[in-house]
């Protein structure tokens, strides 16, 4: 018995806080104490799986792209229901929704609430622009303005036309010498649009505006070319991507069909194969029928992959060109007849405003503003 006890003491002397655990531990168990817990192994239930939280609009957009510079646009504002879009950073926004809502114009998209709120054309933003994100979303906001607004604006948007260009400041010789414009007006005009605010409407909202459907400030202009001419992509072009301003190049596609050289030069037809005479000496599509005149423009479909706008070789235009055009699926066409665009114009006879050389920067100025 003392040996027992003995043995015990020299137990707890070596673990000290487990006195009483081991002390029981060698005892029958019927000397347990009472009060003592039964060591039970308890029953656990597993936690439940959690279900995941539904990805948003946007999330599911840049889930399906494989594209790393894609960018969710997601659009905001009253009465703004368009379902968010893919674009993609660092090339111009295209394809951006027109919205209706009755009673009311639709005046365009902006970087923020502010200046939507403030019509500002500094943060409208629009297919003239590079797309722009953080952590790949960026939300664009919506303005409208009244129907009465929209009237009052009284927009005339110019349609600016050029066709060759010199480096001479004394300009070329011969009887096309007015179509040269001297490269450094050229770049005194860019710079000016670049620099003084103005807003460049794409192809889809100047046909909105002519709607009725848009809104456009006066401060607005369109830049274009006609031929794509050689002296176009050496002289023209670096200055048109120095200043960032939108442009489209009207080609003859039978006789070019250069890439865009930049991301902010449109390709655009000029037909395909009828900037040349026709039997009666004015250009080959007033001496053309519907079903030619079809045939060609696809050609140049062909080509350039889009429709929208085109320019008229010469300027020369008819019922019949017209016809064709609509037939082919052209919306717009743009003539050398001098003018604005204005609310209800013409969408198949746009008027124009020619630029010829020696107009410098004043002479810009007065078209313009």
């Amino acid at each position: 018995m003392f040996a027992g006890i003995a043995g015990a003491v020299v137990v707890l002397a070596a673990i000290g806080g487990t006195v009483a655990a081991i002390g029981f531990a060698g005892a029958a168990a019927g000397d347990r104490p009472a009060d003592a817990a039964p060591s039970a192994t308890a029953s656990t239930t597993p936690d439940p799986t959690p279900v995941p939280t539904p990805l948003t609009a946007e999330e599911q957009l840049l889930a399906s792209a494989a594209d790393p510079a894609a960018c969710a646009v997601s659009f905001a504002g009253e009465g703004i229901a368009d379902a968010p879009m893919l674009q993609t950073q660092g090339t111009l926004y295209a394809g951006l929704p027109i919205p209706s809502r009755e009673g009311l114009v639709f005046a365009g998209w902006y970087a923020t609430p502010a200046d939507a709120a403030a019509l500002a054309i500094p943060g409208r933003v629009n297919g003239s622009e590079p797309v722009a994100c953080t952590d790949r979303r960026v939300t664009l906001h919506g303005a409208w303005v009244s129907p009465e607004q929209n009237v009052a604006e009284d927009a005339r948007i110019p349609i600016l036309m050029y066709h060759q260009f010199t480096a001479k400041p004394e300009g070329e010789s011969g009887w096309l010498r007015g179509n040269f414009a001297y490269i450094g007006d050229f770049d005194a005009h860019m710079n000016h649009i670049a620099t003084t605010g103005f807003y460049l409407p794409t192809w889809d909202e100047l046909s909105a505006f002519i709607d009725g459907r848009l809104f456009l400030p006066n401060h607005s202009v369109i830049v274009t070319d006609d031929d794509a001419d050689q002296t176009w992509f050496d002289l023209a072009v670096p200055v048109v991507s120095t200043y960032k301003v939108l442009a489209t190049s009207f080609m003859i596609t039978a006789y070019r069909q250069d890439p865009p050289p930049n991301m902010y030069v449109l390709r655009r037809s000029h037909t395909h194969d009828m900037h040349r005479a026709g039997a009666n000496g004015d250009g080959l599509i007033v001496n053309l029928s519907v079903p030619e005149i079809v045939a060609d423009m696809e050609a140049s479909y062909g080509v350039l992959g889009v429709k929208e706008i085109m320019a008229y070789p010469f300027g020369h235009y008819s019922d019949t060109a017209k016809e064709g055009l609509r037939q082919a699926g052209w919306e717009m066409a743009r003539t050398i007849e001098p003018g604005y665009v204005t609310i209800g114009t013409d969408k198949l006879a746009l008027p124009t405003v020619r630029i010829n050389y020696g107009m410098g920067l004043d002479a810009l100025i007065n078209l313009i503003g």
